[in-house]
């Protein structure tokens, strides 16, 4: 009960601008494990301070732990998900939607073509000075 009442006094000092909904690895090298925090969006999540923990994912096992109550109350403030963790939600259930493309966008090859185009017609020919 006294945790309750800790989390909610820690929720009122904190500034509710910008909040965001993301993954903060943890875990020793080559074995990654990740907590499912609120941070503000301006801070590291390397940095270790968030407001609240959400739950956590193991990508090797695949093991999804998530507090659906507690998430749907910071979307509802306004905090954000990153594209990996808004997937993440419309998987679990949590929120629905589609999913978000979270890959890079392949940029379109660069062709010659219409340069050389431009390019290839020929200049009227300077007639030789007599």
């Amino acid at each position: 009960m006294q945790a309750g009442l800790q989390n909610s006094a820690n929720q009122s000092k904190v500034a509710r601008h910008m909040l965001r909904i993301r993954m903060q690895r943890i875990g020793r090298i080559n074995m990654p494990a990740y907590r499912i925090v609120v941070l503000e969006r301006a801070r590291s999540a390397k940095s270790g301070k968030f407001v609240e923990k959400l739950g956590s994912y193991n990508p090797r096992t695949k093991e999804r732990t998530l507090d659906t109550e507690r998430t749907k109350y910071w979307i509802s403030k306004g905090a954000q998900a990153t594209g990996t963790m808004h997937n993440m939600l419309v998987s679990a259930g949590v929120i629905s939607g589609k999913k978000v493309n979270v890959l890079p966008r392949k940029s379109p090859p660069v062709t010659e073509a219409p340069a050389a185009a431009t390019s290839a017609t020929p200049a009227p020919a300077a007639t030789p000075a007599a």
